[in-house]
């Protein structure tokens, strides 16, 4: 049996509040997303700067385990600096956290001196991510955009 969400939600506010609690609970157990964006939301989505902050203590970290013994190892390395990424960016929806996190990343890279032309994944993985970084900046507030102009121009990203 499949319910829509709006079916869950209409049992969810039949149930008493500790049986949701309960439910959540249970949730959260159940796969490592579900832990994490429930912290997110509980935790992080309250003060989004504290959460971009830990979120790059998060990719430093990862960055830090980076072996650069050889293409394939920097390879690999950088794929899973990705993943940590973009699970960072999917429990918070919000453009201004992704565009920041996605400079933050390419910023990396560059002073970590990685050299781009190793091998053509590396090279894909960086650019995927300067293209990422363009189409959230056209979706951003015109405030916002001229924040993030000084971050574009040193990635050598042309504003559009």
């Amino acid at each position: 049996m499949k319910y829509s969400i709006p079916q869950l939600q209409k049992e969810l506010a039949t149930r008493s509040p500790n049986e949701v609690l309960e439910i959540a609970a249970k949730l959260a157990k159940f796969r490592k997303e579900n832990k994490d964006y429930l912290t997110y939301l509980l935790f992080g989505s309250a003060d989004e700067q504290e959460y971009v902050k830990e979120s790059k203590e998060k990719i430093n970290e990862s960055f830090a385990t980076i072996s650069r013994k050889s293409a394939y190892t920097t390879k690999k390395g950088l794929q899973k600096v990705i993943r940590v990424l973009y699970k960072l960016i999917k429990n918070s929806k919000s453009k201004q956290t992704e565009i920041e996190l996605r400079i933050f990343f390419c910023n990396k890279v560059k002073s970590a001196r990685i050299n781009l032309d190793s091998s053509k994944v590396i090279n894909n993985i960086y650019y995927r991510e300067i293209e990422k970084i363009e189409a959230v900046y056209v979706k951003l507030h015109e405030d916002l955009r001229y924040d993030y102009k000084p971050d574009m121009e040193r990635l050598g990203i042309e504003s559009i």
